[in-house]
C-alpha cells in the first residue's frame, strides 16, 4: 500500500480543486493501491469532501480524512505560540500540519509521500515509493533556482549560512521516513522554535525542513519534483514522466494552451468533479475581460511598456510593439530604479498609458492615484513561456 498525504486549508472553498486535480493525476498514472490522507481543518466543506470521495471511488482507491485541529489542537496552538507571525502571513496554521504527520498517521505506516496541491503527478507514483530511504529521515529534490537568480536573495536560511545551496531542497514533495521521524519530535519542535526566532524569513515550512534535514536528506532525481517555472526558463517544453510542481508564489498555469504545461494541468482538471458549467462560465468571462481591458487604450495616449529583464523579450511578441513605442526595462532588485520609475511615470501620465509587467507594483501606483485599467494595465498574466533561447530584436528605448 502506497500512502500519500495532502494538507488542506480552504477558507474560500476554491482551493480544494487544486488538491483534487493532483489526486486525480496521481490515480490516473498509478497502477498500485494508494491511500490518500487529507490533513484538514473545519474549512473542508461537505461538497468538496464528496468530490474527493467521488474521484477516489472512481479509481478504486482509498481516502482518509484527518481533522488536525481536532486531533492535535494542543500542539498546533503551541506551534502558533512559538511562531506568532503565522497569524499575519500568507500561510495559515495548516503550514504546521505536515510536521505532525508522524503523530497523525497510524503507527503501522512507516513511510508517506507528502505532496503540495500545485502538482501534477505525470508518472506512476510507485516508482518514487520503491526508493529505499535507509537511515534518512526524508527524501526530497534539490531546489533548482531560475537562471540568473541568486539563491541567497531567495532564501534567508541560505543567506545566513544555516544551509548550503547544494543541500537545499524544495519541500513541495517530500518522502517521509516515519520510522525515524517518530523519534524526532524534540528536534522538530526546535526547528519550529527556530522559525519563530527568525520572523523575517519569508519561506515557511521549507525553511524549517531545510534547517532540520538539509544534511540528512536523501537527494532524489529532479524528475520527482520538476519545478515548472525553472523548466520553462531553461527552454525544456517536452512533457516527460515526471512530478511537475507549478510553484512560484502563485500557480504558474494559465489559459495559454500553446504552453504544454498549461495543457497538462487542464487535461487532468477538466476530468474532475470541480470542472462544471459554472467553472467554464467563469473562465470564459475572466479571459474575455482580461483581453478586453488592455485593448481599451484611451484615445490620444501612447503605449509605454514596463517590464523586468526576464520578460523584456516577450513584449514584442505579445503586444506587437511598434518602433516608436517605449519599453522600459527595470531592475526589480534595485529599489532606486523603482523610485525613479514611479517618478518618470508620474511625469508622463497625461500623455501615456502604461502596460506594467512587474510584481507588486500595483499598490505603489495606486498610492500615487494611478487608476488601474485607465492609467495602467497589469499585463504580466499575458506573458508567454520561453520556448527557446532568444535574442532581443527590438530597441530598448530606456533601460533603468
Amino acid at each position: 500500500m502506497i500512502h500519500v498525504c495532502f494538507v488542506l486549508h480552504d477558507r474560500t472553498g476554491r482551493y480544494s480543486k487544486f488538491t483534487g486535480t493532483t489526486m486525480f493525476s496521481l490515480f490516473e498514472n498509478t497502477n498500485s493501491e494508494v491511500t490518500i490522507h487529507i490533513f484538514h481543518d473545519d474549512t473542508l466543506t461537505n461538497d468538496n469532501r464528496d468530490k474527493f470521495l467521488e474521484i477516489t471511488n472512481r479509481h478504486g482507491q482509498n481516502l482518509k480524512f484527518h481533522n488536525v485541529e481536532e486531533l492535535c489542537a494542543e500542539k498546533i496552538n503551541k506551534y502558533v505560540e512559538l511562531v506568532p507571525s503565522v497569524k499575519n502571513s500568507r500561510v495559515s496554521r495548516a503550514a504546521f500540519y505536515k510536521f505532525l504527520t508522524p503523530e497523525i498517521l497510524d503507527k503501522n505506516i512507516e513511510k508517506v509521500i507528502y505532496l503540495d496541491s500545485d502538482i501534477i503527478v505525470n508518472l506512476d507514483i510507485n516508482e518514487l515509493w520503491q526508493i529505499e530511504l535507509e537511515d534518512h529521515p526524508i527524501a526530497a529534490v534539490e531546489n533548482f533556482f531560475s537562471r540568473g537568480v541568486d539563491p541567497l536573495k531567495i532564501s534567508c536560511l541560505l543567506r545566513d549560512g544555516f544551509a548550503k545551496v547544494e543541500d537545499y531542497f524544495n519541500s513541495g514533495m517530500i518522502v517521509m521516513n516515519l520510522k525515524i521521524l517518530r523519534h524526532e519530535e524534540a528536534n522538530i519542535l526546535a526547528g519550529i522554535k527556530f522559525r519563530g526566532e527568525h520572523p523575517k524569513y519569508t519561506l515557511f515550512d521549507q525553511e524549517i525542513f531545510n534547517y532540520l534535514f538539509s544534511t540528512r536528506n536523501l537527494k532524489l532525481p529532479i524528475k520527482f519534483n520538476c519545478l515548472v517555472k525553472q523548466t520553462r526558463n531553461y527552454g525544456d517544453f517536452k512533457i516527460k514522466e515526471s512530478i511537475y510542481h507549478y510553484a512560484a508564489g502563485e500557480y504558474t498555469f494559465g489559459l495559454n494552451m500553446n504552453d504544454p504545461f498549461n495543457r497538462l494541468w487542464w487535461s487532468y482538471f477538466i476530468r474532475t468533479p470541480w470542472f462544471d458549467v459554472d467553472t467554464m462560465d467563469k473562465i470564459i468571462k475572466g479571459a474575455t475581460d482580461s483581453m478586453l481591458r488592455p485593448s481599451a487604450v484611451p484615445l490620444g495616449k501612447a503605449r509605454v511598456f514596463v517590464v523586468d529583464n526576464e520578460h523584456a523579450f516577450q513584449i514584442e511578441r505579445n503586444f506587437s510593439v511598434q518602433d516608436e513605442e517605449e519599453v522600459i526595462v527595470v531592475d526589480t532588485e534595485n529599489k532606486d530604479c523603482l523610485q525613479r520609475l514611479t517618478k518618470l511615470m508620474d511625469s508622463l501620465r497625461d500623455k501615456n498609458v502604461f502596460f506594467i509587467g512587474l510584481p507588486n507594483i500595483d499598490s505603489k501606483l495606486k498610492g500615487m492615484r494611478f487608476i488601474e485599467d485607465k492609467d495602467f494595465f497589469n499585463v504580466s498574466e499575458f506573458y508567454s513561456p520561453v520556448w527557446a533561447n532568444h535574442t532581443s530584436n527590438y530597441k530598448l528605448i530606456l533601460s533603468m
